[in-house]
């Protein structure tokens, strides 16, 4: 969809537009109420940053998925109306940094999902899309094919990264240490990455459930319920998760009284609405399954 498109004639708002409209056909909306009259799908906006103030209708049939952000209600007769037409609707945080439920899940075709099956399965094209993304995420096409050595040397470059990162932004780091049952107890930096990654993750949630892919089939993290979420997550770790932990990193350890959870949230919603990351992330998952959907979303109605 278009970021431009207009909703002409409707109570008269033939000027209102609807941002965040992108051409993935996500639909972004925050602070407001989303509610049904005569079978229209509406949304009344108390004001924001991004929509002014008004009462908006909502193609819902050309919309793949709504984004709810914070401050909106949704009324019973609009989760009837959307699973009805198979509109995927998710409840998320500023500028995708949180993904709290996503009902009803599927867009009512498989093909993704097959596509995604197929790759997993066979043991020939399961390494060669883990081989893309190592190569997405280093640059170059690594000669090796066993998915233990890769791992390897994943390893090795990633502790090269923390310290460049670290030094651009100024800070000390003294490697990557993380207790799952006390993530409290790091320093200021493993903390922030903790936060940033977790964000990262709400966002790749978010793109692979756009997508309608599978999130526990993993090309290189295994066994998680969301393995793939976590591989595509992963494809940002040098370009977002680090860059964006060290430097709020950096202004908290400068301010203490800066609390650092908020201060990664509220930085991380707007490097994804700067980046375009959702939308950057949907493309990447279509090119890693081999997907073209210029005609496979289905007429609603």
């Amino acid at each position: 969809m278009n970021g431009s498109f207009l909703f002409p004639g409707r109570l008269g708002l033939a000027g209102a537009r609807i941002p965040h409209v992108d051409r993935h056909g996500l639909l972004w909306l925050s602070r407001g109420k989303l509610y049904v009259e005569d079978g229209t799908l509406r949304f009344l906006a108390a004001g924001s940053d991004d929509i002014a103030p008004g009462d908006y209708a909502i193609p819902y049939q050309t919309v793949s998925m709504i984004l709810a952000g914070p401050g909106t209600s949704i009324t019973h007769d609009v989760l009837r109306l959307l699973a009805r037409h198979g509109t995927l609707l998710a409840a998320v945080g500023e500028g995708g940094v949180k993904m709290y439920t996503a009902p009803p899940m599927g867009q009512g075709r498989s093909d993704v999902a097959r596509a995604h099956a197929r790759l997993w399965a066979d043991e020939e094209s399961r390494i060669q899309v883990a081989r893309r993304m190592y190569a997405y995420r280093f640059g170059e096409v690594l000669p090796h094919r066993d998915i233990s050595v890769l791992r390897g040397m994943e390893g090795g470059r990633l502790r090269q990264m923390y310290r460049l990162i670290a030094e651009r932004y100024g800070v000390e780091w003294k490697g990557r240490r993380y207790d799952r049952d006390h993530p409290a107890a790091a320093d200021i930096p493993n903390q922030a990455i903790n936060h940033a990654a977790t964000f990262v993750e709400a966002a790749a949630d978010i793109a692979v459930a756009a997508v309608g892919a599978l999130p526990p089939l993993g090309f290189i993290h295994e066994e998680s319920s969301n393995a793939f979420t976590l591989d595509i997550a992963d494809l940002w770790r040098t370009d977002i998760t680090l860059p964006l932990a060290f430097s709020v990193a950096a202004k908290v350890m400068k301010d203490p009284s800066v609390s650092l959870e908020r201060a990664v949230r509220y930085e991380a919603a707007r490097w994804f609405k700067r980046y375009k990351l959702i939308p950057a992330m949907i493309d990447r998952i279509k090119e890693l399954l081999m997907i073209d959907d210029g005609d496979r979303h289905p007429q609603r109605g």
